[in-house]
């Protein structure tokens, strides 16, 4: 490590300034400014671990600090105030995905996810299934409810359940002030800027985490507890491969976040990751994402980060009130530390 940090740094000092940022591997990016999630993954690099263990225990990370109380137990709480749990992981060289999906009293969802690849020949698992198949992993039944989700849940009710995410209308003919019951209408007249604020920097912040290791072995993976409020049964895209993450060990790595009901319709990471195998700076990769989603939904709230397999690492956002910045963490031999970048939006 020492010899490859000293070359590295050497030819960081030799970059002509205004080149692109040198590269170097291995590499941690994450979503977000989750500097324990960082600093996880990047100790278990540099103490021997493989790629998935990285974004395993990196994402596990945030999974334990409730980052943003949009990861893990205690947050987030749906309809009915249960809290809920969507991860992946993806392994770059293989391309096997170990997804969960409204996964319940059950804290480490990657690590469940993880337990798919390892012992299942299947992708995804979901419900109260996920949480059966969790136990005879040997993970823990706990109860996700904490006296924060609860007054989260109470708040909302207290506000006639607003905002939430039907597009019909209550019984008393006005959703927007009372709680339900829905019910459909002959005719729904929606626009979908109607839920562009629901969702923002403090409510949905989803860790997506891409590992790429000093062979160019890329890993990928993510945790949620998903929208709050969301309807029970939701599942967003952190736990769907191409859309919350994607890893290829031929290409790069790519990770998405927030509106996950908007952005799974473009598979973003997929996408990303294809453009990178054209030759697409990562940078430019995750603009032309961003882009691509803003023809179609142009107040969504998201951002994607990106890197491919020489350690060159970007992210995008899209520009919205309240969201014109999007801080992410990078790991690198070029940094003496896990640190902090930020980007414009676009």
């Amino acid at each position: 490590w020492q010899g490859v940090t000293v070359a590295l740094l050497l030819l960081a000092v030799l970059t002509p300034a205004g080149a692109a940022s040198a590269a170097a591997l291995p590499v941690v990016i994450n979503t977000w400014a989750f500097r324990t999630a960082a600093e996880t993954a990047w100790r278990v690099l540099e103490s021997g671990g493989s790629e998935l263990d990285a974004v395993e225990r990196g994402c596990g990370q945030c999974e334990i600090d409730q980052c943003d109380g949009s990861v893990g137990y205690g947050g987030s709480p749906d309809e009915s105030g249960e809290t809920t749990l969507d991860a992946m992981i993806m392994n770059g060289n293989t391309m096997e995905v170990g997804a969960v999906a409204d996964l319940r009293r059950v804290k480490n969802a990657i690590g469940v996810a993880r337990k798919v690849i390892e012992y299942t020949k299947h992708t995804l698992l979901v419900g109260e299934s996920a949480s059966l198949f969790a136990v005879r992993m040997g993970f823990p039944y706990e109860d996700l409810t904490t006296h924060k989700s609860l007054s989260l849940y109470s708040e909302w009710l207290n506000q006639s359940c607003q905002p939430n995410y039907w597009k019909v209308q209550c019984s008393d003919g006005n959703s927007s002030k009372s709680c339900g019951p829905y019910k459909r209408r002959e005719e729904v007249t929606y626009k979908e800027e109607q839920t562009s604020s629901q969702r923002s920097v403090h409510n949905h912040d989803t860790i997506g985490m891409v590992v790429i290791g000093v062979s160019g072995t890329v890993a990928s993976g993510t945790s949620t507890n998903g929208a709050i409020h969301k309807l029970p049964g939701r599942v967003g895209d952190s736990p769907i491969a191409g859309a919350g993450s994607y890893a290829d060990s031929t290409a790069g790595g790519a990770a998405a976040t927030g509106d996950g009901d908007i952005m799974m319709r473009f598979l973003p990471s997929y996408q990303a990751v294809e453009y990178m195998r054209m030759g697409t700076d990562p940078t430019v990769a995750c603009q032309k994402v961003i882009s691509r989603i803003q023809k179609y939904a142009p107040k969504f709230f998201g951002a994607i980060i990106c890197a491919n397999t020489t350690g060159s690492y970007g992210a995008a956002c899209n520009k919205i009130p309240g969201f014109t910045q999007f801080h992410f963490m990078v790991s690198s031999p070029l940094l003496s530390r896990p640190t902090e970048q930020v980007v414009d939006c676009i």
